[in-house]
């Protein structure tokens, strides 16, 4: 039945990597069924027959399908299926379209349809990676004109060792998590998370990867080989070269007059008359290609700003190749939220506003990753106007969520732990307006927040991305790229890190992809960059995070009870926790490990709850001192409960100064009153004296003919 059916097999970091051809989605452009360790999916690739009309871009979509009986786990939604993609599946599906979408033919507009579906996961060996390589094999044994393989893998650093695709163990302690895709010859992605890990041993460990994906590379050729289709043509969607000739003559001048200057809005209004113009020329001479003649003009303003560029070093703005736009640093701009701060490089603008919660605000994931929990957040929103346009907001689309998650990997370095700040924390990105590198402005305006809202954070992080032309073998990288120089670039090297180290990395290319002298000019040009800008306007600006939080942030405290206490903290039914937050008008979350978390927009409130908790988790101490509540009086004295089921007798030699006659005298039920431990009676029982209370903590003096203290009598009390 399955005549077409062969396996491939190699090894990679030392685990079998197996493919799967001829048996699975036979109907699909190509397919195959990979299987890393017992990580395996279902990689298809299909293109459609005919160009889709009317669009002026590659039409190529990549699903990266999370199906949860890939763990063990049944859907928690309400319908018990998955659902909209997570974040993650959506940051797994761009990190294998950035090293794939360069490779297929400018011109071409037949859609193409990529699914990665993940069928099973093996915590040891990462989905996203064996899909990255089950994607490329896809793309290679089909019929869809592609200029790969590709390769990618993961790189950690453990001790000052280099591990390709470490496993789940070696993540948790490794000091970077850095994925590399490669083509046979060149760098085409880089991702990375780090802990402020320095050039060097960042590019050897590029370099380290780069290595390795040659293996893989040359496996899938030999795949390739063996059960590939031939390349189908596709029509050519560009402009004939005599057409783009006398287009080009026409606007030249005119275009060279618009593109030169920093202010965007400038230049959108330069450049619409010579659309127009161009249209009334040559619509009637190119009546069936009225669409390219937008295309000829796009092509003549990418030739304008490469040549000057590469001949002349001369950036479309007047700046020097290396010279940051101007900056600027703003704090506290909006009155009641918990921090804010506001980053400006020219006309990108970002506002990142900081909110902190209690540990149970944390964000709980529902996917196949082993993380079930985060609590810091970072979101990243794009509206129109910051463009200039009117398009509904939508919510976060792809674009969104990844430069959200490039900024959230850039500071979790930098964020303290939660036995240091027992808080949940969400960033929220607003950029106000763009014109290139809002990513970046939205690290630093995140750092700035930070600080202003009180979060001890181990240093500042600042973010700037580097561009880069080619021509054959020659190239030129420059700084802070605004929408243009990205727009007509070939590459987007954008890094986040500390005055110490690289704590992120995104890269992207227009091109096949970098040398290693592209990557290492880039990673030094971005360091020289983000310690001026951490230097010269951040620290400026705000020198380290504040002492105090705002007042209008919660105040939270932590406390560590035995485990076996927490049944008890909690109470049968939750009535004792309920309890303790109804009257102490606050939150409580406990771990499963015993760690206790009291938030409360008051801190005394708080104090009173985490002293309720410690009280009942642990044996109240003899000499201590407790705030109770009086629950019973009796002839004899007054039973005070200073937390729930923690009661004792105040006996009524104990209750005052001087000689109390009665106690209705003294006190009455309901009444808060400020007692200290006794010893324990004979049969183990608590004794309290608000006596003691009153002359050691606020002071009173007892009168002479006070009786002697008497111990509450172990004897039972005869029945009437």
């Amino acid at each position: 039945m399955f005549e077409d059916f062969k396996v491939f097999e190699t090894t990679l970091a030392g685990r079998p990597l197996v493919v799967e051809t001829g048996k699975m989605a036979q109907l699909a452009g190509g397919s195959c069924l990979i299987r890393y360790g017992e990580t395996e999916i279902l990689c298809t690739a299909t293109m459609a027959d005919k160009p889709r009309e009317g669009v002026d871009f590659f039409p190529m979509s990549i699903d990266f399908e999370e199906k949860l009986y890939s763990v063990g786990k049944i859907p928690g939604s309400f319908r018990r299926r998955e659902g909209k993609a997570s974040d993650k599946a959506v940051l797994s599906a761009r990190v294998i379209d950035r090293p794939i979408r360069p490779l297929f033919p400018k011109d071409m507009r037949n859609d193409v349809g990529i699914v990665a579906t993940v069928m099973s996961v093996d915590p040891d060996c990462l989905p996203e990676i064996t899909a990255m390589i089950g994607v490329s094999i896809a793309l290679s044994i089909s019929e869809i004109p592609w200029e790969g393989p590709i390769s990618g893998v993961s790189v950690g650093l453990i001790d000052g060792k280099y591990i390709i695709n470490p496993n789940a163990e070696e993540r948790e302690i490794s000091e970077m998590a850095v994925t590399v895709a490669s083509t046979d010859k060149l760098i085409a992605m880089i991702e990375a998370g780090a802990n402020e890990i320095d050039n060097k041993t960042m590019y050897d460990g590029i370099m380290f990867a780069h290595k390795e994906n040659q293996k893989i590379v040359k496996f899938i050729k030999k795949i390739q080989k063996s059960v590939g289709k031939k390349k189908v043509d596709f029509p050519s969607n560009d402009p004939s070269p005599e057409m783009y000739k006398a287009v080009r003559k026409f606007v030249i001048k005119d275009v060279e007059k618009a593109l030169y200057t920093d202010d965007k809005r400038v230049r959108d209004e330069k450049l619409t008359p010579v659309y127009e113009d161009a249209h009334a020329k040559f619509d009637e001479v190119y009546p069936d290609d009225i669409a390219k003649i937008d295309d000829c003009i796009y092509n003549t303003q990418k030739e304008v700003v490469r040549r000057w560029l590469l001949d002349e070093n001369k950036r479309v703005d007047g700046r020097g190749i290396d010279e940051i736009r101007p900056l600027d640093a703003q704090v506290d701009l909006l009155s009641r939220v918990h921090g804010s701060g506001m980053f400006t490089r020219g006309q990108t603008q970002v506002l990142t506003v900081a909110t902190l919660g209690t540990i149970g605000d944390a964000q709980e994931l529902d996917g196949i990753d082993e993380e079930e929990s985060k609590r810091y957040m970072h979101h990243y929103n794009f509206p129109s106007y910051s463009v200039g346009e009117t398009k509904p907001s939508r919510g976060p689309g792809r674009r969104e969520i990844g430069h959200g998650a490039l900024a959230e990997h850039a500071l979790v370095p930098v964020i303290p732990s939660v036995e240091e700040f027992p808080y949940s924390i969400r960033l929220v990105s607003e950029v106000l307006s763009s014109n290139g590198s809002t990513s970046q402005a939205a690290i630093c305006g995140s750092t700035l927040a930070l600080m202003a809202a009180g979060v001890p954070i181990k240093a500042p992080v600042a973010g700037i991305s580097c561009g880069l032309v080619t021509e054959g073998d020659r190239f030129m990288t420059m700084v802070d790229i605004q929408g243009l120089e990205d727009f007509y670039g070939d590459m987007d090297f954008k890094v986040g890190g500390t005055k110490k180290g690289i704590t992120a990395i995104q890269m992207d290319t227009k091109v096949h992809g970098l040398t290693p002298e592209i990557i290492w000019e880039a990673l030094e040009k971005t360091y020289a960059a983000r310690v001026k800008i951490i230097d010269d306007v951040m620290l400026p600006c705000i020198a380290k995070p504040r002492e105090e939080l705002s007042k209008y942030a919660p105040k939270m405290l932590s406390t560590k009870i035995d485990p076996e206490k927490i049944g008890d903290v909690i109470g049968k039914q939750g009535k004792v926790i309920q309890k303790i937050q109804a009257e102490c008008d606050c939150k409580i979350d406990i771990d499963d490990d015993g760690t206790v978390f009291v938030c409360a927009q008051d801190i005394d409130n708080a104090r009173r709850a985490l002293d309720i908790v410690e009280t009942i988790a642990n044996d109240p101490e003899e000499g201590a001192f407790y705030k109770g509540v009086v629950t019973r009086i009796m002839s004899f004295g007054a039973f005070v409960e200073i937390a729930p089921g923690k009661e004792g007798m105040v006996h009524i030699s104990q209750l005052d100064v001087k000689r109390v006659e009665k106690v209705e005298d003294v006190v009455a039920v309901g009444d808060a009153v400020l007692v200290k431990v006794l010893p324990l009676d004979d049969q183990g029982r608590l004794n309290f004296s608000r006596r003691a209370a009153l002359i050691e903590v606020e002071g009173l003096t007892p009168e002479n003919n006070d009786p002697p203290e008497r111990k509450r009598s172990s004897k039972p009390r005869r029945k009437n």
